[in-house]
C-alpha cells in the first residue's frame, strides 16, 4: 500500500487533522488525485505547535484561499533577533535584507495603509501584497527557520519548552517509521519550511528512514544563508540525499515569495557532480502564490506525485 508523509510550511496552522483533510481534499479537487480512492494512506508531520500556543479555527480558511496570516493575528514579536550576537546575529541580518522585511516605513504595520507605489513587493514577485502581510510572512519565515536551523527554544504554552529542531526532527524521524511500515512506495511531501526539515533530516540525521522519493514545493532551499546552515553534510556536487532512492522532485512557482528568489534547487543538490532533482514549474494564481492548496491542485504535481506512488 502506498503511502505519503505531509509535512506542512510557515506560519500557524488547523489542527493536524484538519490540515491533513485540506491536503488531501486539494489533492481530489476537480478530478485530481483522490488519495483514498487510490487506497494510499498519509500521515501529517504536524509542528505548528511548536511555535504557537493553539490552533486557529480561520487558518483552516487561510489554507486553501488568497491569504496565509489574517490581519487580527498577533504579529510575530522579533525580540529574539535582537538577542543575538555573533555569527548568529550576521546570519538573521543576512536573510533579512534578503527577504526585504526590514525597509518597511515608521510605524505600526498593522494600521499602516500603503500608497500604491508601496504596495510593490520585492522586484522578484511582481504581484503587489499588501505591506502588512508582506511583512509578517517574511517575520514569520525568518523565525521559523533560523529557530529550526539553531536549534533555538521555543516556549509556546506555559511550563513548556521545546529545542526546535531536536522536536521537529523526532517527530519527522517518527513519522518516517511509522510510513516505512506500509509495503510502499513512501514518498515525502513538503511545503515551504517543511522542505528544509524533510531535507534536513534525510540527509542529516543518521538513523532517518530512506523514502521511495521526496518533493519539495514552494522552497527556500535554494537561499544561501539556508544552504549554509546545512554544511557539512550538505554540499553543492554532493548534496542530493540518498535516502530518498527513486528522486526528488522540486515544484515552484516563479512568483512565489518564499521560493521565487532561487526557486529552482537542481544545480545546488547535485549527486556526484550530476543534476538530478527535477526542477518542475508549476504557475499558480492571485497575489499569493505560496499556498498549497494551489499547488496541490496543479496537474504537473499530481502527475509526479502519481507517478513515484506507482499509480
Amino acid at each position: 500500500m502506498p503511502h505519503v508523509t505531509f509535512i506542512h510550511g510557515i506560519a500557524n496552522k488547523p489542527a493536524p487533522d484538519v490540515l491533513l483533510s485540506l491536503w488531501r481534499e486539494s489533492l481530489a479537487r476537480d478530478d485530481g488525485l483522490d488519495l483514498g480512492a487510490e487506497g494510499v494512506t498519509s500521515t501529517m508531520v504536524y509542528w505548528a505547535d511548536v511555535m504557537y500556543p493553539e490552533p486557529q479555527e480561520e487558518m483552516a480558511e487561510h489554507e486553501s484561499n488568497d491569504s496565509v496570516i489574517a490581519k487580527t493575528d498577533a504579529d510575530i514579536e522579533m525580540v529574539w533577533q535582537a538577542q543575538l550576537d555573533g555569527d548568529e546575529k550576521e546570519w538573521a541580518a543576512s536573510l533579512a535584507a534578503r527577504l526585504d522585511f526590514d525597509t518597511a516605513p515608521p510605524g505600526d504595520d498593522n494600521d499602516f495603509a500603503p500608497a500604491e507605489s508601496d504596495m510593490e513587493s520585492a522586484e522578484f514577485e511582481r504581484i503587489p501584497l499588501p505591506w502588512w502581510l508582506k511583512r509578517r510572512i517574511m517575520k514569520t519565515f525568518l523565525r521559523d527557520v533560523h529557530h529550526y536551523l539553531f536549534n533555538a527554544e521555543s516556549s509556546p504554552r506555559e511550563g513548556e519548552t521545546h529545542r526546535v529542531q531536536d522536536e521537529i526532527r523526532r517527530r519527522m524521524i517518527d513519522a518516517l517509521i511509522e510510513g516505512s511500515q506500509n509495503p510502499g512506495p513512501h514518498v515525502v511531501v513538503s511545503h515551504s519550511m517543511g522542505t528544509v526539515i524533510a531535507y534536513d533530516c534525510l540527509k542529516r540525521v543518521a538513523d532517518c528512514p530512506g523514502v521511495t522519493a521526496l518533493m519539495t514545493i514552494g522552497s527556500p532551499l535554494g537561499l544561501d544563508e539556508i544552504e549554509e546552515k546545512l554544511k557539512p553534510e550538505w554540499t553543492r556536487e554532493d548534496g542530493y540525499p540518498d535516502r530518498a532512492a527513486a528522486g526528488w522532485v522540486n515544484v515552484y512557482d516563479a512568483l512565489d515569495p518564499v521560493a521565487g528568489l532561487d526557486p529552482k534547487v537542481a544545480n545546488d543538490y547535485q549527486r556526484a557532480g550530476q543534476r538530478v532533482v527535477t526542477d518542475i514549474k508549476e504557475p499558480n494564481y492571485g497575489r499569493w502564490r505560496h499556498n498549497i492548496s494551489k499547488y496541490l491542485g496543479g496537474e504537473q504535481l499530481r502527475e509526479a506525485l502519481a507517478g513515484h506512488l506507482g499509480l
